[in-house]
């Protein structure tokens, strides 16, 4: 699963109630600090493009004694195989670690090697942030190790054009009203696919699949970290649905990221996907010309709210300088530094002060006939409400899962077979010790 083609982060954190004026003050231009003080440098752990480097300039004029050295890993898998082995052996790791939200619930489980970041102020900072972002990054007993960069509202992206030919409306606010839950998007899909049997409804079962499972309260989880396998029935249900998606001819089973997947934007493939906000750019790089003013996004995910990637920053107890970094990491995520980050690079902002901003809520994409994209995905921020639980191994688990159900829908295996064989090693993948 890639689920960060460019949703990269921004986080942030205070430090003490000494720090705390100098915080407000750092969240815009500020005045710089005295140059006197002994020098620090600050190496600050990345991976994919957090477009920092303008901010970290920014931010070494106000501090003169400091420096921060940006170390971007090639890869996300790159980047947490250096965490994981330098986090193994007690050493290595930067002041600044940023984590995928795909995947830092396994390091909730080890939070006593990363800061609470409440002893650098955090409590005071709690408002920043949606609520549903920083839970994320907080602990069962309350201890906070990460702030949060950006997020992905989801929303729907559509094909105008191939609606038309259906006999479906092209107004956004009128497909809006077709998407309320997941029944009526694969009802509405199935007539759509009725009426144009050459073309899918969705790109993805996988994509489908990952857009439902991470609205459910319970996935493969209990609060208490047991796994649930066949105990819950939402979770079957879902995968049920989405079977019977691929049965009917719904999804194009095309693997997200693929050859094939990237060539399917400038072809009439499919009508519909998941859409967070920054997909609008890879959807745009994928279809060139040909997709220009065909392609819109409706103010509307089915079932309420969906997040489809981000991240947060951390700050390792390795860190020789935890109080710095964890002002700088304060500093990266305060809202206005997000606004600039959005405007830089299409992060989009995880800070509720950020959606005020004109250069936020204000932007339309032209092509995407115009939407109002900025109001779009403010509103679709504000609906998202993710309460899930995900357990130490949540990630390699939903691997073996969406890995079944690729079977499916490329006709390699049956549902129940698919849907066993998942629980069957799922469950072996539970009862592995973290950090093994």
């Amino acid at each position: 699963m890639r689920p960060s083609a460019r949703c990269r982060p921004v986080a942030g954190l205070l430090a003490g109630a000494v720090l705390l004026l100098a915080t407000a003050c750092a969240g815009g231009s500020g005045a710089p600090d005295a140059a006197d003080g002994p020098k620090i440098e600050l190496t600050v752990a990345t991976f994919n493009e957090f477009g920092y480097a303008d901010l970290y300039a920014e931010y070494e004029a106000q501090h003169p004694n400091i420096t921060i050295v940006e170390q971007r890993a090639k890869t996300v898998d790159d980047h947490v195989k250096n965490l994981d082995a330098n986090l193994a052996r007690g050493a290595g790791l930067a002041d600044i670690e940023a984590m995928e939200v795909s995947w830092i619930y396994k390091y909730l489980a080890k939070a006593d090697q990363f800061i609470d970041l409440r002893k650098y102020g955090a409590d005071d900072l709690k408002d920043r942030w949606l609520g549903w972002k920083l839970d994320g990054a907080t602990t069962t007993d309350g201890k906070i190790i990460g702030y949060g960069t950006d997020i992905g509202p989801e929303a729907i992206c559509y094909r105008r054009d191939l609606f038309a030919k259906a006999g479906l409306p092209t107004d956004r606010a009128k497909v809006a009203k077709l998407f309320q839950d997941w029944p009526s998007y694969f009802a509405v899909g199935r007539t759509f696919k009725q009426r144009m049997p050459g073309s899918a409804w969705y790109d993805s079962a996988v994509l489908t699949w990952e857009a439902m499972r991470n609205q459910l309260i319970q996935a493969y989880y209990s609060n208490q970290d047991r796994f649930l396998g066949d105990e819950n029935p939402l979770l079957k249900r879902t995968w049920d649905q989405v079977v019977a998606g691929s049965k009917d001819g719904l999804s194009a089973g095309l693997p997200a990221w693929s050859d094939a997947w990237n060539s399917a934007f400038r072809t009439d493939k499919f009508a519909t996907m998941a859409c967070p906000g920054w997909l609008l750019g890879v959807i745009q790089d994928n279809a060139g010309s040909f997709g220009k003013g065909k392609w819109d996004v409706a103010d509307v995910f089915p079932g309420g709210g969906g997040n489809w990637g981000g991240s947060y920053l951390t700050v390792p107890v390795q860190s020789p300088h935890p109080e710095e970094a964890a002002k700088l990491a304060a500093w990266l995520t305060a809202p206005e530094q997000q606004v600039q980050v959005f405007k830089k690079i299409g992060s989009f902002p995880s800070t509720v002060d950020a959606y005020d901003d004109p250069q936020v809520k204000s932007q339309v994409n032209a092509y995407f006939n115009n939407a109002p994209v900025g109001q779009i995905f403010v509103d679709r921020a504000r609906s998202v409400f993710l309460k899930q639980h995900k357990g130490p191994r949540d990630g390699e688990i939903n691997q073996i899962f969406t890995a079944a159900l690729a079977r499916v829908d490329a006709g390699k295996q049956a549902p129940d077979a698919a849907w066993r064989q998942a629980l069957a090693a799922a469950d072996r993948a539970a009862n592995v010790r973290v950090g093994s």
